[in-house]
């Protein structure tokens, strides 16, 4: 009886390591499992970014994420998406990829 509970642990032991092993490769990937955008910036801050990453919604997340890169600090910002002054961003950033 003693062993059965020893593999039944072994097994589970195995299991958990396996499925956080996983989560970590999965965010070393650059997979993010969660959204990354907790507040957002709806000032106007356009003179600032140096660029710009959409990420759209997915399983992860069920929000369109706009994150800025600022240009002194490299520091990354999240921006609202119903902000008129970002709509213009990102309409910019979309029509200079079309050419």
């Amino acid at each position: 009886m003693m062993s059965s509970r020893v593999g039944v642990t072994s097994i589970v032991v195995l299991l958990a390591f396996l499925a956080i092993t996983e989560g970590m490769s999965l965010r070393s990937l650059g997979v993010e499992l969660h959204c990354r955008c907790i507040q957002t910036e709806s000032r106007p801050i356009g003179r600032h970014i140096e660029k710009v990453e959409l990420i759209p919604a997915n399983s992860h997340c069920e929000e369109t994420e706009i994150i800025a890169t600022l240009k002194k600090t490299g520091q990354e910002v999240c921006l609202d998406p119903e902000a008129p002054w970002v709509s213009r961003v990102i309409k910019k950033i979309l029509d200079n990829s079309r050419r």
